[in-house]
């Protein structure tokens, strides 16, 4: 018999790190449902929910450093993430094939995200319950 209180989750983070909750938020609900025995199928960062993902934010060394935070529980859970390509490139978060394709100096997402497209998020809307975690502004 399946235990059909189990749910699969997509979890959309549009706040940045350090001028939101929302990826505070959205990582102790990730915690938490991991805990209980649910699974988080994909993370997805879309506006400036993209920040999260980059390798270059370093706060001080007195306050949580959420996207190295938000990395190791990805990358202990292997649960995919996923960066907006669109909101990416427009707030400065570069992939290789990104630096690349325009010719820039440098990338600096930080693993194991990627960026990608909103192909990814058709896809997960529809397989999973999906929770978004804004900004509240």
């Amino acid at each position: 018999m399946t235990d059909i209180s189990l749910q699969t989750y997509t979890l959309v983070i549009t706040g940045a790190p350090y001028s939101s909750q929302a990826p505070q938020t959205a990582l102790d609900f990730a915690r938490a449902a991991v805990a209980a025995g649910h699974q988080i199928d994909r993370v997805f960062l879309y506006g400036d929910g993209v920040h999260l993902a980059s390798a270059l934010i370093c706060p001080p060394s007195d306050e949580p450093h959420w996207p190295r935070l938000w990395s190791e529980f990805l990358a202990e859970h292997r649960i995919p993430a996923v960066a907006c390509v669109a909101s990416a490139l427009r707030r400065g978060l570069i992939d290789s094939g990104e630096q690349q394709r325009y010719e820039l100096s440098a990338h600096n997402i930080r693993a194991p995200f990627e960026i990608t497209g909103l192909g990814e998020w058709v896809e997960a809307g529809t397989c999973s319950k999906v929770i978004y975690f804004h900004s509240g502004a």
